[in-house]
């Protein structure tokens, strides 16, 4: 269980790196403020801006990857601690 939970957050870390090294910016919008039809209209007032700083991906994936090899090795840790 516990492999599979830091298999998938590193995963997680791992993809979310590769996508903010992709965009530029994101907008994200409330769903309190919007409607069906707004979402299709561009006029529409973003609720808030994110704008990745440049440490941010590589942190990100690096942090992932350890964490995925981490999750690799937690049954031998496990056997040899007892």
């Amino acid at each position: 269980m516990w492999r599979a939970f830091f298999l998938a957050l590193g995963a997680m870390m791992v993809i979310v790196g590769i996508e903010t090294l992709v965009i530029d910016s994101a907008t994200i919008y409330s769903a309190s403020n919007l409607s069906g039809t707004e979402l299709a209209d561009t006029n529409a007032s973003p609720t808030r801006v994110v704008k990745p700083e440049e440490w941010m991906p590589w942190t990100a994936m690096s942090i992932g990857t350890i964490v995925v090899l981490y999750a690799f090795t937690l049954p031998q840790r496990w056997k040899a601690g007892g």
